[in-house]
């Protein structure tokens, strides 16, 4: 099926009264300017959207359209088209037809493409219309640029055997932008960001270099690669944190600040010497403060309400507590974002920096120096702070001087590893601190957890399994009312049936009964006293609550609550 003969897309954009002539003039001056396609010229100036360009050119050439984001791929089928020419021709493969395929394109004017195409998959092509932001976004799933990185690596190899370089040595001054190893590092990290991966691991076994990313909490192999190239990866990752490359005994930390897919990404490095070769763990930390929003990360309002409440103190120390990877930091810089203003001054103490954010006095911790927590703290007391975060509670000393300035006019925030939010000032005594310092100087304490949601593309009706009905029925034996539901796996999430987390949460306040028995030694009336402060949400009520929404599964609420 050859497709129609080209039309002018703006003209039939103003024909349909969804942009004026003024609107396509500066569109066609933007398009001049870019050099970009005009559909996509439209969308820069947010003049229209992706589904209506497609929805245009699927009338004007009478075609379907195709809305990639509700359909379930066929990765085999998807791959019949190579990943390289599927990104430049802007095509997907979606279904088999009788004597050909069905195949996407977000241009299907484009005869070259068109042409293309066919002859890359041999076969009678039947075209339909997609939107490009929902075709990359599906082609970051199903190849999750595998080929790409698999070639580089290919050729990185190739590069070192044919220079005579060993498993111990590189040429570290090869710095062009197009040398293998910096655009297989490059395609790396294009698809963890499309992914949304929080880490990259950098593995190496006998006989192969496993790239594994952590989406969602859960690990995910992304590639395997001959072993020799090892040295070339891990040198190349030390030169650009400004680590020593010659030192390979002993584990290395550092960070480096990079441009993808025109976002700016800070990346936190962590080397160590394994069996056979260093291992190197990345933690990616999109500098996209615009996301970091109290009213953006799951909170229940009353929780939050509570919590605005207390930052609008002038003193007192907010603790947010949970176990490693649980949101804290997350949770702290959307609470520094919201009461950060001209006229208060807010210093933080951290190892490391993790967010970049405009008006803040922002120190990076360097025990190497002798600049401890502790140390930076004292030093920070004399700068006249409204407002100090600290990174974390880690140790009596620096705990000590927190609450101190908690109780001498300064608002305090930091993080500390508890179960739950009624066992923080216990675990603040244990520490060694006085119980009228953690009575008086503790304001409010958050708990949290990290749930995974559930696949909007793939979710189902569920049926609660025995051991899952008698946790539901712990508190109340009508938690067991549905709908529950879960995803059954599809192309959108990996066939994972998760897509993204939310946050579970639970806001002890400090009343004056809890000052008081917090100042006592009676740590049992003081987690009865405090469950009234919860209200309706404890961790387990949220997380359950959550489940009851469609939000998450209950395997996923039985774990949060259960977690530490």
């Amino acid at each position: 099926m050859i497709p129609s003969p080209k039309f002018r897309l703006g003209e039939a954009l103003v024909q349909r009264g969804l942009i004026t002539n003024e609107q396509l003039g500066a569109a066609l001056a933007h398009q001049k300017l870019s050099g970009r396609r005009l559909g996509r010229a439209l969308m820069d100036l947010k003049l229209v959207t992706d589904e209506a360009i497609g929805i245009v050119i699927s009338e004007q050439m009478r075609i379907p359209f195709v809305n990639l984001l509700e359909r379930d791929l066929d990765e085999a089928l998807v791959r019949r088209l190579p990943e390289a020419q599927a990104r430049r021709l802007r095509a997907i493969v979606l279904a088999e037809q009788d004597l050909g395929l069905q195949v996407g394109l977000v241009d299907p004017t484009d005869m070259l493409a068109y042409d293309q195409v066919c002859r890359a998959l041999n076969t009678a092509v039947y075209p339909v219309v997609v939107t490009e932001d929902a075709l990359l976004a599906s082609i970051e799933r199903v190849y999750q640029r595998h080929e790409e990185i698999t070639g580089l690596a290919k050729e990185v190899a190739a590069d070192m055997a044919s220079a005579g370089i060993g498993l111990t040595t590189v040429d570290v001054a090869a710095t062009a932008e197009d040398a293998p190893i910096v655009r297989l590092l490059q395609s790396v990290f294009d698809a963890a960001m499309s992914l949304d991966v929080s880490d990259i691991h950098i593995e190496p076994q006998e006989g192969q270099l496993v790239i594994r990313f952590r989406i969602d909490g859960s690990m995910q192999v992304q590639s395997t690669s001959s072993s020799k190239i090892t040295s070339a990866v891990v040198q190349r990752l030390k030169l650009m944190a400004s680590l020593d490359i010659s030192e390979r005994r002993l584990p290395q930390d550092g960070r480096f600040q990079m441009k993808v897919s025109n976002a700016t990404v800070d990346v936190r490095i962590s080397t160590m010497p394994t069996q056979y070769g260093e291992s190197v763990v990345m933690r990616l930390l999109p500098q996209n403060t615009d996301r970091i929003r109290l009213d953006a990360i799951g909170m229940p309002a009353p929780i939050l309400k509570r919590l605005r409440a207390a930052m609008a103190s002038a003193s007192g120390m907010v603790l947010v507590t949970g176990p490693t990877g649980s949101g804290k930091t997350t949770t702290l810089y959307a609470a520094m974002a919201e009461i950060n203003s001209v006229s208060r001054k807010i210093i933080t103490v951290e190892d490391p920096i993790e967010y970049r954010l405009p008006g803040l006095n922002q120190v990076q911790v360097n025990e190497k120096v002798g600049l401890s927590f502790a140390k930076v703290l004292r030093a920070c007391l004399r700068q006249d702070p409204d407002v100090i975060l600290v990174g974390e509670m880690r140790d009596q000393e620096t705990a000590e001087i927190g609450l101190r300035a908690a109780l001498t006019g300064h608002m305090v925030l930091s993080t500390l590893h508890t179960m739950d939010a009624a066992g923080t000032p216990m675990r603040l005594r244990d520490m060694g601190l006085a119980p009228y310092m953690v009575a008086l100087g503790l304001r409010v304490v958050i708990a949290q957890r990290l749930v995974r949601t559930i696949c909007q593309s793939c979710k189902r009706p569920h049926e609660p399994a025995a051991h899952e009905s008698a946790w539901l029925k712990l508190d109340d034996a009508d938690a067991n009312r549905g709908p529950f539901f879960q995803g059954v796996g599809c192309g959108q999430c990996n066939n994972s049936g998760y897509k993204g987390r939310s946050g579970v949460y639970e806001l002890m306040e400090m009343t004056p009964e809890l000052v008081r028995l917090a100042n006592s030694d009676d740590p049992a009336g003081f987690a009865i006293e405090a469950q009234k402060t919860f209200a309706d949400f404890t961790l387990r009520r949220h997380a359950l609550q959550l489940a009851h929404d469609g939000v998450t599964t209950i395997a996923e609420a039985m774990q949060a609550s259960n977690q530490f």
